[in-house]
C-alpha cells in the first residue's frame, strides 16, 4: 500500500487508544506523539505536525467532553478530520466535459514521470469515456518522443509529435490543433523538463501554454524530493497557472507525505497519484478517501464505481436474477471473473475495501491466476459451462490437456466454483431492508468465506459494516460516519 509504514503507525497509535480502560490526558498526549513521530518520518513539515496536534487537541477538548461521550471515538473522529484537513487546499479541480475538446497540459521536473503519467492519465479518463490523444511537446529529451510512442502504442491510444522539429510550441499547437479536428475531447500535452528549476523551461512552459491555451496546466511532482515539493510547487505556479497537482512514484517512498502535505499549502489540489510503473498504476485522489485508506477504512465509493464501469448494467440484473433463482453457473463465474479482469489489477481492489488497505499479496500473482481460470474454460463445451455440477474427473482430465493446464490447478478452479455456487445461494435481499444487513444472513454470508478473509475483516461485525456500506453506495447515499 502507499505511505504502508505510516498507516501502520497511525493505525498503532488509534488501537493504544481504543484499548485503553481509561482515555485520559495522558492517553491523548501519548497518542498525539505517536502520531506526530510518524508524519515526522513521512517527512511531512515539522510546522504542520505541530499545528494538527494542537487541533487535535483543541478538537478533543477532553476537560470539557459531557460524562458518558465515548472519548476513544471522538479522539479518533478529531484525528481523521484533521489529516483530511491537512491533505485538502479547499480548491475544486478542473473537470473535463465530454463532446468538448479539452486541453491538459502536464508540466514538471525532467525525471519526475511526466511523459509515464501523459499515458496513465489518458488510460484512466478513456476508461470514464473520453476519446484521449496525446501530443509530445518534448523537443529537449533525447527520447521523449520515441518513449512516448511505445506507451502510447502499447496502450492503444493515438498519439502526435516530432522527431525533426525543435520549437515545442510549434508540435504543441499542431498536434491540439489535430486532435481537436479529429473530434477527440482529451488532449494532454506533455512538456520539457529540466534537472532544476531553469529560468529557460519556465519561458518554454509560457510559450507551450500561450499556443495551446490549455484548460487546465498540471504539475507533475515526484514523491521522493519529500518537503522540497513545496518550493517547486509555489516556483512553477508562479510562472504559469497551475491548476492542479500529480504525485509520482507513491508505491516506492516512505517520503510521500512530505509532498502531499507541502502541495496542499500552495491551494493545488492532488488529482492523481502514481502508485507503480504498469500503466493502471494512477489513482485517483482525494483527501477523504486516501485517509480512509491509511486508517485502514477502504473506500467502497471506489469499488462501486469500478463495478459499475467493468459490468454492464444489463450484466449486474441477469446475474441479480440468477442469485435469485439460486442457479449460478460456471458461465456465471466466468464472465464475473473477465469483469474483475478488466477492472484492473486485484489487489487495488482489495485495498478498497475495509480491512484490506494494508493487505499484501506478495508474489501472488491474482491477476494471472484469473486469467488462467478463464483460459481453462475457454476450454470447456457449453454443456459444461451452462452445468451447475462440478465436473467428473475425466472431463477434467480432458479440459486439463485442452487448457494446457495440470489437472491440480482444474480441481482447484472446481474449488473456487463450489465456493462461487454457494454464495448464489444467499439471495441479494435477503439482508435486509434499508442499509441495515439481517443478522441471519450475514451469518449465513460468513459461513461461506474463508476464515482468513473473515478474520482480515474484522469478523462477521466487520462484514456486516462492508455490506452496510455497499447498500448504501449502491443507493448514491453518503458514507456513514465511520466512528460513530
Amino acid at each position: 500500500m502507499v505511505l504502508g509504514e505510516l498507516s501502520n503507525r497511525l493505525l498503532h497509535a488509534l488501537r493504544a487508544v481504543s484499548e485503553s480502560s481509561s482515555v485520559n490526558e495522558e492517553t491523548l498526549t501519548e497518542m498525539l506523539k505517536e502520531i506526530g513521530n510518524a508524519l515526522l518520518l513521512a517527512d511531512v513539515n515539522v510546522q504542520l505536525v505541530v499545528q494538527l496536534k494542537k487541533n487535535i487537541t483543541k478538537r478533543v477538548n477532553l476537560p470539557e467532553l459531557a460524562s458518558g461521550l465515548n472519548r476513544s471515538t471522538i479522539i479518533r473522529k478529531a484525528v481523521f478530520d484533521e489529516l483530511c484537513a491537512l491533505l485538502d487546499p479547499k480548491s475544486k479541480p478542473y473537470q473535463p466535459v465530454k463532446g468538448k475538446p479539452n486541453v491538459l497540459m502536464l508540466v514538471g521536473l525532467q525525471g519526475s514521470g511526466k511523459t509515464t503519467t501523459v499515458t496513465k492519465l489518458a488510460h484512466w479518463y478513456r476508461r470514464k469515456g473520453f476519446k484521449p490523444g496525446l501530443v509530445c511537446a518534448d523537443t529537449f529529451r533525447a527520447g521523449a518522443y520515441a518513449q512516448l510512442r511505445q506507451n502510447a502504442t502499447k496502450a492503444k491510444i493515438p498519439f502526435f509529435g516530432s522527431e525533426t522539429e525543435t520549437d515545442p510550441a510549434r508540435v504543441a499547437k499542431e498536434g491540439v490543433d489535430i486532435f481537436k479536428k479529429e473530434g477527440n475531447d482529451l488532449i494532454i500535452v506533455d512538456t520539457s523538463g529540466r534537472h532544476k528549476q531553469q529560468e529557460e523551461l519556465f519561458v518554454e512552459m509560457q510559450d507551450v501554454a500561450a499556443a495551446t491555451n490549455p484548460d487546465c496546466i498540471i504539475f507533475v511532482m515526484d514523491a521522493s524530493i519529500g518537503q522540497t515539493a513545496h518550493d517547486q510547487a509555489v516556483a512553477f505556479k508562479s510562472r504559469v497557472p497551475v491548476g492542479s497537482v500529480i504525485i509520482t512514484k507513491m508505491d516506492g517512498h516512505a517520503k510521500g507525505g512530505g509532498a502531499l502535505s507541502a502541495v496542499a499549502a500552495t491551494q493545488s489540489p492532488i488529482i492523481f497519484i502514481g502508485t507503480g510503473e504498469r500503466i493502471p498504476d494512477l489513482d485517483s485522489f482525494s483527501p477523504t478517501s486516501f485517509v480512509k485508506r491509511l486508517l485502514n477504512m477502504g473506500n467502497i465509493d471506489e469499488v462501486v464505481d469500478m463495478v459499475k464501469t467493468a459490468m454492464p448494467k444489463e450484466q449486474q440484473q441477469r446475474l441479480t436474477s440468477r442469485m435469485q433463482q439460486g442457479k449460478l453457473t460456471l458461465r456465471d463465474m466466468m464472465e464475473q471473473l473477465q469483469t474483475a479482469m478488466s477492472m484492473g489489477p486485484i489487489d487495488k481492489m482489495l485495498q478498497n475495501l475495509p480491512g484490506f488497505s494494508n493487505m499484501q499479496l506478495g508474489d501472488i500473482d491474482a491477476n494471472g491466476k484469473l486469467k488462467d481460470f478463464i483460459n481453462i474454460m475457454d476450454s470447456m463445451t457449453s454443456d459444461e459451462l451452462d452445468s451447475r455440477a462440478v465436473l467428473p474427473p475425466e472431463r477434467i482430465k480432458r479440459v486439463a490437456r485442452g487448457s494446457g493446464r495440470t489437472i491440480a490447478e482444474v480441481n482447484l478452479l472446481m474449488e473456487q466454483f463450489k465456493m462461487f455456487e454457494k454464495l448464489g445461494h444467499i439471495k441479494p435481499n435477503s439482508f435486509g431492508r434499508g442499509s441495515i444487513p439481517n443478522a441471519r444472513a450475514l451469518s449465513q454470508l460468513a459461513s461461506k468465506l474463508p476464515q482468513p478473509m473473515l478474520q482480515q475483516m474484522g469478523g462477521t461485525s466487520g462484514l456486516g459494516a462492508l455490506v452496510r456500506s455497499l447498500n448504501l453506495a449502491e443507493k448514491g447515499k453518503s458514507m456513514p460516519n465511520a466512528f460513530m
